[in-house]
């Protein structure tokens, strides 16, 4: 039996799917919005899971009395979750074992995150050295998910055709946008449900999911959204 074909390259969210800092981003909203007075409830909250940063500043902004520009609210939340990651990294289950099999055999990896910069870079500090060959973050797009840019820019850097490779996501609009720039992907659903959509399959979890695993799964998913 031959050994099945490997993705040109893996494309991976980091909120929710490398690590569970989604409960730390709702810790951060809640504490902003109650010291402003207001209120801020768990679906508010789900509401921006996945989003581009601006975009959550400027609904916290509107919707609640919390006060300053959105950069001022993103700084003060990436500066808070930062704090949190730095004290405890609450890998998803398989996330690590699988990142640290495909490196080993020599698939890149992709971080695309909507996370800017300098969170990227202190949940990659916490991986094995070389673990991504590139990062794609928030600020370094034009336009953030659910648009497939930072997918496509990913692609585009590793020099693969997006149609190869596998995305891993967590929620709907990270699946929005992987599928978009027509990757074949694999959502993992954490803290909020995820649509089904064509070119998505869902999985329970990454635990025990291995590197020639991905592509057969990514199949199917084309097979169903053909079928559906």
């Amino acid at each position: 039996m031959s050994t099945p074909e490997l993705p040109a390259a893996v494309l991976w969210d980091m909120d929710g799917t490398i690590i569970d800092t989604e409960p730390f981003w709702m810790a951060e909203e809640t504490a902003l919005v109650e010291a402003a007075g207001g209120r801020w409830t768990r679906a508010d909250a789900e509401e921006l899971v996945g989003s581009e940063l601006m975009r959550s500043a400027r609904l916290l902004l509107d919707r609640t009395p919390v006060t300053g520009t959105p950069q001022q609210v993103v700084d003060r939340l990436v500066a808070g979750v930062i704090e949190r990651v730095r004290t405890e990294r609450p890998w998803r289950p398989g996330s690590v074992e699988l990142l640290t099999e495909l490196a080993s055999l020599g698939v890149p990896s992709a971080l695309v995150t909507m996370s800017w910069t300098e969170l990227a870079d202190v949940v990659v500090e916490g991986l094995p050295p070389g673990i991504f060959s590139t990062v794609v973050t928030g600020d370094q797009v034009t336009r953030g998910k659910p648009d497939p840019e930072p997918y496509l820019v990913a692609a585009s850097r590793l020099g693969v055709d997006p149609r190869r490779c596998v995305a891993l996501e967590d929620s709907p609009t990270g699946a929005a946008a992987a599928t978009a720039a027509g990757v074949p992907t694999l959502g993992i659903p954490n803290v909020v449900a995820i649509p089904p959509r064509p070119g998505l399959r869902l999985l329970d979890s990454l635990a025990g999911v291995r590197a020639h695993d991905l592509l057969p799964l990514a199949r199917d998913a084309r097979v169903e959204a053909a079928g559906g």
